[in-house]
């Protein structure tokens, strides 16, 4: 059995062993400069009638099913009524299901009422994976996030207010060299005051689909980092990392220059050292051709 995907199919790298049903297509904001995930598809909502069809051969194939992730970008967009339907199916047809988890952009969690966040997951769903990106204003803007801070730090306080398990995402060398300090700066510290469960690092890498879109919007000369550069900033990163309650925290995203992980604050010194020691012998470093976003 094999369900039938509308691809690309994107899904974070902890998902690897989730089973994927694709409820929305694409992204509704689908305007962030730096991504090319979803630029060849219109933002969709698909029938409950494929939904419920692709479940129900799931569950026929996959009973023992642990682990859902509801694709494509923008699940948490459903209205909440269509999400429950979907969450009560899973839930119903996979006995055995621990986990539902999904993407939330800000935007998606602060337009739920408390109320819906509420029945979202007491229906549930577990889970947000959000894009974080940055914590610096400038950088945001200057990729078109269509967020900021304060909104950022709202959505991720509202979702944890209700009990979410939160992951954030955030991309080193995102502002360039022009930047650098003030992206990590502020992306420690709305990482601090949002202490999420569980932070991944990505690191910049421009597909040739976004590149000059990227560097149009970006308003001013775009000087990447080098290797050297990257490391730089995730030890400082990792250096200025302090929540109130245990962070994991994980660059193995296949765009890092090198897979290191960790719990924050236990596991910072080694995370550092480690850092230092890639900083002296650069040879150790992922292939460049092997790297992507």
């Amino acid at each position: 059995m094999e369900i039938v995907y509308d691809y690309p199919l994107y899904r974070p790298p902890s998902e690897a062993d989730s089973m994927i049903f694709q409820v929305t297509l694409g992204c509704s904001f689908n305007k962030c400069s730096f991504c090319n995930m979803y630029r060849t598809k219109e933002y969709a909502e698909r029938p409950w009638e494929e939904i419920v069809s692709e479940i129900d051969m799931a569950a026929k194939f996959y009973p023992d099913t642990r682990r859902v992730f509801l694709a494509d970008g923008d699940a948490l967009n459903l209205a909440k009524e269509r999400m429950i339907d979907i969450l009560n199916y899973l839930r119903e047809k996979f006995p055995k299901l621990q986990r539902i988890s999904c993407y939330a952009m800000p935007k998606n969690i602060l337009q739920k009422k408390d109320d819906e966040l509420r029945e979202l997951r007491n229906a549930g769903l577990d889970m947000l994976y959000v894009g974080i990106e940055s914590g610096n204003d400038v950088v945001l803007k200057k990729v078109t996030k269509g967020a900021s801070y304060k909104t950022i730090l709202q959505a991720c306080q509202k979702a944890k207010r209700h009990g979410y398990i939160i992951s954030c995402m955030v991309i080193l060398g995102l502002g360039g060299k022009a930047y650098t300090q003030e992206h990590i700066s502020d992306t420690a510290r709305i990482l601090s005051e949002t202490y999420p469960d569980y932070v991944g690092a990505l690191t910049l890498h421009l597909e040739d689909g976004i590149y000059q879109e990227f560097m149009d919007k970006f308003g001013e000369p775009f000087v990447p980092l080098d290797d050297l550069d990257v490391l730089d900033e995730l030890e400082r990163l990792i250096s200025n990392l302090n929540p109130s309650r245990p962070v994991i925290f994980r660059a193995n995203h296949a765009s890092n220059v090198y897979s290191i992980g960790g719990t924050i604050p236990e596991d910072k010194e080694k995370l550092l050292d480690l850092i230092k020691r890639l900083k002296s012998h650069p040879d150790m470093l992922k292939p460049k051709f092997l790297r992507r976003f």
